[in-house]
């Protein structure tokens, strides 16, 4: 029974502390910059939302002004080598239609040169070539084709829905924008604060005063750390799925969402946000209690994250990235001619299965604040120093 009671005691010492962390972590002035970093993705797939429900309106609008109504399959039809003739009567007349001269100078030879006489002959004048470009569309996808004296010279189709490259573009900025660096300093920016900050503002002796214990404490401060960064990463998270998948029509984003694992990959994102919050904000805890200086702790964790892809096997594994990473639900190819270095960044060559890359964040964030217990009973309060 007593066990019992200490252990209500425990939680409602928790859940206080948790309501004050709360208030103190969501409106404080000196982290208004985490909002924005969480939010800047958001900015970023809106603007290409943007973007791209005006060129759809364009391009319905070309296919509205053609001749005929075409389908994908005739836009694809064109080759190069065709006669402008033969395109019109497969295409109709082009709702958009640009024409221009090119002004081609003869290549000159030295034959003059031996032969002053004959330099007036031998000069050739420049060459006038006739380039027209015809633009397509079908309502979705856009064709381009450009015409050289009354022939095909190029073509371009674009596509107006490439769901495989939208998705690596997308699982591109979470890799590499939202984990490595939003996500790692806004919790550098809420974790390192939740004691440092209390010594900065000199403030941390009324919790230490009060009738709680440290661990409790800790552990609280902790909890309201957690839930402020999974309330705004995941949040922001959440905006940037809406925002990627708004863009979609809505038969293209029914494909997407249920037929092409879309609503599946969105569900992973959320969850790796949140263990990302999770594994980078214990460190940052431990190294709010332990250091003086922030910077130094968190110049190591980025480097040691940044380095991971070329350590050996064993070391990798000691870092919140690679299992992150191991989660991700999307795997970005590497283009052509990369260099060596760059593949090795972006590729991941021995993931964890998704069970064991769960279970080692949570017990490596475990380990952590368990170590962390034993630094706060020794935690002593010395503001003249700070």
């Amino acid at each position: 029974m007593k066990k019992l009671a200490m252990r209500e005691l425990w939680w409602a010492q928790i859940k206080s502390v948790i309501r004050l962390e709360m208030r103190k972590t969501l409106f404080a002035k000196r982290g208004l910059w985490i909002y924005v970093l969480a939010l800047l993705p958001v900015l970023l797939f809106t603007v290409h939302t943007i973007v791209m429900s005006h060129d759809r309106d364009r391009s319905r609008h070309i296919a509205s002004e053609g001749e005929k109504a075409l389908t994908r399959q005739d836009l694809a039809a064109i080759k190069p080598g065709m006669s402008d003739p033969e395109v019109v009567a497969l295409l109709g007349k082009p709702p958009v239609r640009f024409h221009w001269t090119e002004r081609k100078e003869p290549v000159k030879t030295d034959r003059s040169e031996d032969n002053p006489e004959e330099k007036g002959e031998s000069e050739a004048k420049p060459v006038e070539i006739d380039h027209e470009n015809y633009h397509y569309s079908d309502g979705i996808d856009d064709l381009y084709v450009d015409f050289a004296e009354g022939k095909v010279s190029s073509v371009s189709l674009h596509e107006g829905y490439n769901l495989g490259e939208d998705s690596t573009v997308f699982a591109g900025v979470f890799q590499f924008f939202y984990l490595r660096l939003a996500i790692f300093f806004g919790c550098l920016g809420v974790f390192m604060n939740l004691f440092r900050g209390e010594i900065l503002d000199k403030s941390l002796h009324f919790y230490f005063l009060a009738p709680i214990r440290r661990e409790v404490l800790m552990v609280g401060k902790f909890l309201a750390g957690l839930l402020a960064t999974c309330l705004i990463f995941v949040t922001s998270e959440l905006l940037q799925i809406v925002a990627f998948t708004w863009s979609f029509s809505p038969n293209v984003r029914d494909l997407y969402l249920y037929q092409n694992h879309g609503l599946a990959h969105s569900l992973a994102y959320l969850g790796v946000t949140a263990l990302a919050c999770l594994g980078y904000g214990t460190f940052f805890l431990a190294a709010g209690m332990l250091f003086r200086n922030p910077i130094l702790p968190a110049a190591a964790i980025l480097g040691w994250e940044a380095i991971n892809p070329f350590l050996p096997a064993l070391l990798k594994k000691f870092s919140v990235i690679y299992y992150l990473k191991s989660l991700c639900p999307v795997d970005i190819p590497a283009p052509p001619g990369m260099p060596p270095l760059m593949q090795l960044l972006i590729s991941n060559p021995d993931p964890v299965s998704t069970p064991v890359a769960i279970l080692s964040i949570v017990l490596l964030a475990a380990l952590v604040l368990y170590v962390s217990s034993f630094q706060v009973r020794r935690m002593e309060i010395n503001y003249t120093t700070e």
